[in-house]
């Protein structure tokens, strides 16, 4: 029996009014449970299709399915259920008094209140280590804790997928790790939009490189970040890492000859 895909672009192709292609026959599909890395240059396409794929905008071209539902105005309550978007800047999710009132507002909108309502947002912020902070003020909270509430937000609504851009910017190391952990553990549909490539090299187990609309490379982390010429040609760079595991590599054999 054949599994649904979590999310599926079919030739998906959408240009702005004032005529730049932002995806240009787009298509790919990724599983249930898998975490994907979405890199490349700024301008690339990236914020585009998160755009789309939450509803924000429609293909004018090509499909895009969430779950086997297509996103389309009639089912786009649907879709939005079940897909979770994690802000670059976590202050643009965060505006209630209390940490405790933010992870509340999705639950409390769809009707959930009394000893239910507390439980799943006690619950979602234990998840993250926050519980002791639920009546603080979110605005008071370090960049890392302001991240990990803005996911509390997110998975206390419990979507399937999750759309994760740029969720390291301005984080210390030791959030960066916290951050990375509890993206680790999560069984989530996660697509992780991106220019941390080390983070990404170490979450996902497969890379879509996006320019110029189209995808350039689909494939493992290791093929496709660690191949100079590939990443040049798209404005990326290999990540240190992986130059570090090739000059290791390479080192015998330097010396052998």
């Amino acid at each position: 029996m054949a599994v649904t895909a979590a999310i599926e672009f079919d030739s998906v192709a959408y240009a702005y009014p004032d005529g730049v292609k932002a995806l240009a026959g787009v298509s790919f599909a990724v599983g249930p449970g898998e975490c994907v890395g979405l890199v490349g240059p700024s301008g690339a396409g990236k914020s585009t299709l998160a755009l789309a794929l939450l509803g924000f905008i429609f293909p004018q071209q090509g499909r895009i399915r969430v779950d086997g539902i297509e996103v389309t105005k009639k089912d786009l309550r649907t879709v939005r259920e079940k897909v979770g978007l994690i802000f670059q800047d976590p202050d643009n999710q965060l505006f209630m008094p209390t940490l405790f009132d933010d992870v509340a507002f999705g639950p409390l909108q769809h009707g959930i209140e009394g000893d239910e309502l507390t439980r799943r947002v006690n619950a979602a912020l234990a998840a993250r280590g926050l519980l002791e902070l639920a009546d603080r003020f979110p605005g008071h909270l370090s960049g890392g804790q302001k991240r990990l509430a803005a996911l509390a937000g997110v998975l206390v609504m419990g979507p399937q997928v999750l759309i994760l851009d740029e969720p390291s910017s301005n984080l210390d190391p030791q959030a960066r790790r916290a951050l990375i952990n509890h993206l680790g553990s999560l069984p989530n549909t996660r697509l992780i939009a991106g220019h941390d490539l080390e983070m990404i090299l170490e979450l996902c187990s497969r890379v879509i490189l996006l320019d110029r609309g189209q995808v350039q490379a689909d494939g493992e982390p290791d093929l496709i970040l660690g191949d100079p010429r590939l990443m040049l040609g798209h404005g990326l760079e290999v990540p240190h890492s992986l130059l570090a595991r090739a000059h290791t590599h390479d080192a015998p054999r330097r010396r052998a000859r």
